[in-house]
């Protein structure tokens, strides 16, 4: 684990969810409820590629109470003046784990770092801790349905309609939109990874926040299409809800592009 200052801008798994937890079987008939499990990492560390196959393992599956977990890979930026640039890292990621530094009082910010539903931290690569944040999500509903109806491409962006309901707190949520390739490989030449080949899962090339919600409602947003986005490439988009103030995730909903 590499720990690094907050306010600077900077098994093969069989994953110990063994039927408890998680299950590969048929998705049910009814859309799933979601668990969001956010990956700080880097090329850069060295600690970071035993966490990306852990995410690797866990990316859409399901929980035995049929929740699918759906993961995001969010490159940080620090590493990148300490031997190698990461082709996925974007300041956009680094000020989001900040804010979560922040949020649950860390002295730093470090990868490779976990985030579960907005709501639990732990190193990236520990999958007892894993294990234990997705346990305590089994059962619980969405507190916020979100719906993607549709989604059309219209030059440099995307047209995206949702709905969401439920019980919206009257503080607000954000609903934030993610476009994320469905896997991308790195051959690193330098630092601390160099000579290895590293492949990553759900690569988040774009984050943003496309509204504030008060109240159940049905709207169309528009998303830019990330200049990193190649038309060969497998991409889908992540639509999820997060209490104000970086707080927990209520809801989420996933669609290929």
């Amino acid at each position: 684990m590499h720990l690094f200052p907050i306010k600077s801008a900077a098994a093969l798994l069989v994953l110990a969810f063994t039927g408890t937890i998680v299950s590969q079987a048929q998705a049910p008939a009814a859309k799933p409820a979601v668990v969001l499990v956010e990956l700080f990492t880097s090329e850069g560390c060295s600690s970071c590629p035993p966490a990306d196959a852990l995410l690797r393992q866990i990316d859409h599956t399901q929980t035995a109470a049929g929740q699918l977990i759906v993961g995001i890979s969010e490159h940080v930026t620090y590493w990148n003046s300490l031997g190698w640039q990461d082709p996925f890292s974007s300041s956009i990621y680094t000020d989001r784990q900040n804010s979560y530094g922040r949020r649950f009082n860390l002295d730093s910010v470090y990868t490779p770092q976990m985030v579960v539903n907005g709501s639990e931290q732990f190193v990236g690569s520990d999958k007892g801790g894993l294990v234990r944040a997705v346990k305590e999500q089994i059962g619980r509903s969405e507190s916020v349905a979100l719906n993607i109806s549709s989604v059309s491409r219209s030059g440099n962006s995307l047209s995206v309609s949702f709905s969401a309901n439920g019980a919206i707190p009257s503080t607000g949520v954000d609903i934030i939109a993610v476009v994320a390739d469905d896997s991308d490989q790195s051959s690193v030449q330098r630092g601390e990874n160099s000579g290895r080949t590293l492949t990553h899962v759900s690569v988040a090339r774009s984050l943003t926040r496309v509204a504030t919600l008060k109240s159940a409602e049905e709207k169309t947003v528009s998303v830019a299409i990330p200049a990193s986005f190649q038309p060969t490439q497998h991409h889908h988009l992540i639509l999820f809800a997060q209490a104000s103030g970086y707080g927990s995730v209520l809801g989420a909903d996933s669609k290929p592009l």
